[in-house]
């Protein structure tokens, strides 16, 4: 019966040895300078930097404390850096990767220069066909009301005007259109300037 206890007590006792044996013990430092070892952190110095410790005193783990705006500012400015460093490096690659020669992407630019090029031609092709209907459109409305000047001229009819205001609609469209086109040619040949030059630093090419 003795036995029996003595292993009761033993299995009951080592679930407690192991809660011991894994909690943390902390260090911290507190604002007149004297050290302090716990097992919990008193809610005045929460906010400090604090240290776990082992059972021979040494540090284990670092816990950082609550951080000023001034040190949230510098790791936010840190973290653009690095980002920053590290999509360069992944650019730098890519581009070493694609082109052999400062003449493949001269070649590759000039690709797409002309498409660009030919969507605004096109473009161009249409909106001159369109102001031609446009121009007739306004001479036919010009016989009514209100773009007559005859006070007894009748009144445009419906499918005119919308005709008229359609038109001027898609001239408008096809206007945007071509400038988007054109601004799309200028950003591409800026990109591949940039790119050659960073080629040329990359291969150390010095022309």
């Amino acid at each position: 019966m003795r036995k029996l206890t003595l292993k009761f007590l033993l299995l009951l006792l080592v679930p407690f040895a192991a809660s011991a044996d894994n909690a943390k013990v902390y260090k911290w430092v507190d604002e007149n300078g004297v050290v302090h070892f716990g097992d919990s952190i008193p809610a005045k110095y929460a906010e400090l930097p604090k240290e776990v410790v082992n059972d021979y005193g040494v540090t284990v783990d670092n816990l950082e404390g609550k951080k000023t705006p001034e040190q949230i500012e510098a790791e936010r400015i840190e973290k653009e850096r690095v980002a920053k460093i590290e999509l360069q490096r992944r650019a730098d690659q890519a581009l070493l990767a694609t082109y052999l020669s400062v003449d493949e992407i001269l070649m590759h630019r000039d690709r797409r220069v002309e498409l660009f090029q030919a969507q605004a031609r096109v473009t161009e092709l249409y909106l001159s066909n369109l102001q031609r209907r446009l121009q007739k459109l306004r001479l036919d409305a010009s016989n009514f009301q209100p773009y007559s000047e005859d006070p007894g001229a009748p009144m445009i009819d419906p499918d005119l005007a919308d005709e008229l205001q359609k038109t001027k609609e898609i001239i408008q469209r096809h206007e945007r259109n071509l400038q988007k086109f054109q601004a799309d040619e200028k950003q591409i040949i800026a990109r591949f300037e940039g790119d050659i030059d960073r080629f040329k630093v990359l291969r150390g090419i010095n022309n």
